[in-house]
């Protein structure tokens, strides 16, 4: 009775172990496409799955690592394959790479299972690389920037390659460049020179392939330093005082980027006025110091209504037109004087401007207009609104007449359409004259004003050559990792298809769309990050996408200094496929 009180009971069950889980991680980066190892992963993953499947109670779990923008991210990968197993079945991991992972600090710290590394590639491999170590972002226009580099051999290097110096290939803006000799593994400092404003690509590239490298993807690198000025120095010199003398001034003034040196001749040589030079509050015109002396010093020259009465002799002008053929700048804003027998046109700096005047001044209100060309031209354009036929501005009252010279760009028109605005490059250098001086009208809102400031500070700048204002242009915007907006900015009636020439030299054809006077547009997207190279006619752009060498061909010899401490710490190896697919072991729990 006791016994049966007690309730006894008989239990009968089952118990079968889980199964093993062996992770196989299949690194198919770019860098696995080299020679000989594709071939060496897919033999390597037939016969391990072959071999893991024969395995009583052993299941297998393969991961295949790609190609990622930030190169090959293997420790994510093997940490997220980790992460989904549980801890206590996992038996082991084992890894087809060439050991070059991009993101070590995403490795587990710790496996409960062995990690083994099956390294790709041969042991005789060796590969030779161009190593940036340092790129300044900007630079000061004219001003040296130095580049920090070295030239890398890794890997078996043949005896014959160890030693001596290798030829660097140098070039700004794609245009031929200067060879250097510089040592091997040896850091060094290269000179640049930004030479404008704007993105300056600096191409370096080993001059010739070492043979029997693995790749000379990693042979070149391309650098964008963006030119700057330090600031625009620029001289304004006005004949007289006059009601729109303080246009420029002010204009200039309000710029935090230029330093300006005003100059107003009160007294011209011919004015005898009687006053002692004692009684004066003037300054001496520093004539030769600043026409002869420094005035390569100044990016722009201004002359606002000045007249010739002596005060600068002819050499002094010649100076001035070799300073402009040389690459300098001047504007002429003109007024009455343009039409007498003292107008600039009359001194030996009259062959470089773009407009001879008839000798008449034109009195009477009227409607500054566009042309055809100030449509296009990036001064002017866009300035008219919605509407260029009638433009929402004020009329101007006094303009002399002028001829334009043949091949100035006259970009706007006064009364009885003769030019108002001419623009024209002078050598290397550009040339703007304004034949009124009734521009201060629109600042003071007569007749509603009109766009001043715009116009005058597009002048000044498209002057002094910045690239925004350039009337041939070629623009590439990066929006979006390999997508560009193209624009091509011409003052012809068509433009296209752009040249594009690949990395590799393949090269495209890439149409280009209207998109209103003078510009054409285009989208594109680039198949691979490198250096393109841009042609439409003469003018030519060249572009870095991402690096040169893409991330997965920075270092190409198979090694596993990365993995190394993972594999040391959970019992694992490091072995070479060249020696063959290794055999498995199975161990008892707690056993090596």
């Amino acid at each position: 009775a006791a016994l049966a009180l007690a309730g006894p009971a008989l239990e009968l069950g089952t118990r079968a172990g889980l199964s093993d889980i062996v992770i196989l991680l299949d690194d198919r980066s770019s860098s696995q496409d080299l020679p000989g190892r594709a071939a060496q992963v897919d033999a390597a993953v037939a016969a391990l799955t072959d071999r893991i499947g024969a395995l009583p109670g052993t299941d297998l779990r393969r991961v295949t690592v790609g190609d990622d923008d930030d190169g090959t991210l293997l420790g994510t990968a093997l940490s997220r394959a980790v992460a989904a197993e549980p801890e206590a079945r996992l038996a082991g991991v084992i890894a087809l790479t060439d050991g070059r992972l991009h993101d070590p600090a995403q490795l587990p710290e710790g496996l409960p299972a062995p990690l083994h590394v099956l390294l790709t590639g041969q042991p005789e491999d060796w590969d030779r690389r161009l190593v940036i170590e340092k790129a300044p972002a900007f630079g000061l226009i004219d001003q040296e920037v130095t580049i920090r580099l070295r030239v890398e051999d890794q890997g078996a290097v043949p005896e014959g390659q160890q030693t001596g110096s290798v030829a660097l290939r140098l070039s700004v803006d794609g245009e031929d460049g200067q060879t250097v000799a510089v040592p091997l593994n040896t850091s060094l400092t290269l000179p640049v020179i930004p030479r404008h404003a704007g993105q300056n690509v600096v191409q370096i590239e080993l001059a010739e392939a070492p043979p029997g490298e693995l790749t000379d993807r990693n042979n070149a690198a391309a650098i964008s330093i963006t030119g700057v000025r330090d600031r625009l120095r620029v001289l304004l010199v006005s004949g007289e005082p006059h009601a729109g003398e303080r246009t420029w001034r002010n204009l200039l003034k309000s710029d935090a980027g230029v330093d300006l040196i005003h100059f107003t001749i009160l007294r011209p040589p011919d004015k005898f006025d009687g006053v002692p030079v004692s009684e004066l509050s003037l300054i001496a015109f520093p004539t030769r110091e600043l026409f002869l002396d420094r005035i390569d010093d100044f990016d722009l020259i201004i002359f606002d209504r000045y007249s010739v009465r002596g005060i600068l002799p002819p050499d002094y002008y010649l100076n001035i037109a070799r300073y402009v053929e040389e690459g300098g700048a001047i504007l002429v804003s003109a007024g009455p004087e343009m039409a007498s027998v003292e107008s600039l046109n009359l001194s030996p700096l009259g062959p470089i401007l773009p407009a001879r005047p008839t000798g008449r001044v034109i009195e009477e209100p009227y409607l500054p207009r566009l042309t055809e060309d100030g449509r296009r031209h990036p001064v002017t354009a866009g300035l008219a609104g919605p509407d260029p036929d009638e433009p929402d501005w004020g009329r101007w009252l006094r303009m002399a007449e002028v001829a334009p010279e043949p091949g100035a760009q006259v970009a706007l028109t006064g009364a009885e359409d003769s030019p108002l605005l001419i623009l024209d490059r002078v050598g290397q250098g550009r040339v703007a004259l304004l034949t009124s001086d009734q521009v201060w009208l629109w600042g003071r809102g007569f007749e509603g004003g009109g766009p001043q400031l715009e116009l005058l500070r597009r002048i000044a700048h498209w002057s002094m050559q910045e690239p925004e204002l350039e009337e041939e242009a070629l623009l590439a915007d990066v929006s979006d990792g390999l997508t560009m907006a193209l624009t091509r900015r011409t003052m012809a009636d068509s433009a296209g298809p752009l040249q594009v020439t690949h990395p590799d030299g393949t090269v495209t054809q890439v149409p280009l769309a209207p998109d209103g006077p003078g510009r054409f547009i285009a989208d594109w997207t680039a198949p691979e990050p490198g250096l393109y190279r841009l042609v439409d006619g003469d003018i030519a752009r060249v572009l870095a996408l991402g690096p040169a060498a893409p991330r997965e061909f920075e270092e190409t010899v198979a090694d596993a200094p990365l993995l190394a401490a993972l594999t040391e710490a959970t019992g694992g190896s490091v072995l070479r496929l060249s020696d063959g697919v290794p055999d498995l072991r199975q161990t008892r729990p707690g056993r090596a």
